[in-house]
């Protein structure tokens, strides 16, 4: 009898912990491209007695991001996928940013639908910034980042343009919800279901890294605006994911996504502070 697969791509701070909620009674296969990081998660969850198979992935390699598909559909039957890999603004330039958060998206988006079991679930994770980027974002280009062929995406002239790496992540992930919306089709083909998660401001190291950055007073001050008033925890989009991985909770959603921030997108519209 095979044995049901979760996949996580990324395994940091949110990977490692969405890893942990899913993994009890499954084969858990780690990827990520940095391998101290992919072995010491592997540690930690065998350790804890979990079944764990690792691979190296660049994502931004569509070579890459198919074996690992083909590796874990060898591994037993997909059920779960959670990409979680990214770059923010602090850790990377623009062209980086891009290749990463909005290419290797859309890659694991177009490979993994002919993986997942029927039944299966897949979630990304975006950003609540791609709620600050969406209202200045014209139709057309988001039109065309929702539907161009992957292999053309990075060729978009509207990118080449991007000020800086701030304004490249909040255009990625703002892509990242599109595109998955559009991907909700095939994934559904396949009798699966894909949505994508917006964390806020997390407490994860790459979260504290953009706290202690040129933007984190203009973070803190929207996390003090915020309902919940407190950074959130890698568990917070944990729990998430768990539920929109779900099949007996969450069967009749797909194609959206779920914003996770403590109430901070909101706290900010109420107030106007980015108006």
């Amino acid at each position: 009898m095979q044995k049901d697969v979760a996949v996580v791509i990324g395994v940091g701070g949110m990977g490692l912990a969405i890893a942990r909620r899913v993994a009890s009674g499954r084969r858990v296969v780690l990827a990520d491209f940095n391998e101290a990081t992919l072995e010491a998660a592997a540690a930690q969850l065998t350790g804890d007695g979990h079944d764990v198979l690792t691979r190296r992935v660049d994502v931004s390699d569509r070579t890459s991001v198919a074996e690992l598909a083909d590796a874990a559909a060898a591994a037993g039957r997909v059920t779960h996928v959670a990409h979680t890999a990214g770059l923010s603004p602090m850790q990377a330039p623009t062209q980086a940013i891009l290749a990463v958060d909005l290419l290797g998206v859309a890659h694991v988006l177009d490979e993994f639908p002919r993986v997942i079991a029927p039944g299966g679930s897949g979630v990304v994770i975006s950003s609540m910034s791609a709620y600050f980027a969406a209202p200045t974002l014209p139709a057309e280009l988001g039109a065309a980042l929702a539907t161009t062929p992957t292999d053309d995406l990075l060729a978009l002239p509207f990118l080449a343009a991007l000020p800086n790496p701030g304004a490249a992540y909040s255009i990625a992930k703002r892509a990242n919800q599109l595109r998955v919306a559009a991907a909700s089709v095939a994934w559904g083909e396949a009798g699966a279901r894909i949505n994508s998660i917006s964390p806020g401001v997390i407490s994860t190291p790459m979260g504290q890294e953009e706290l202690a950055g040129d933007s984190g007073e203009q973070m803190r001050g929207m996390v003090a605006a915020s309902a919940a008033k407190r950074l959130g925890t890698p568990d917070d989009i944990a729990a998430a994911a768990a539920f929109l991985l779900d099949p007996q909770v969450a069967s009749f959603i797909s194609g959206v996504d779920l914003l996770v921030d403590g109430g901070t997108v909101a706290g900010v519209n109420a107030r106007g502070l980015l108006g």
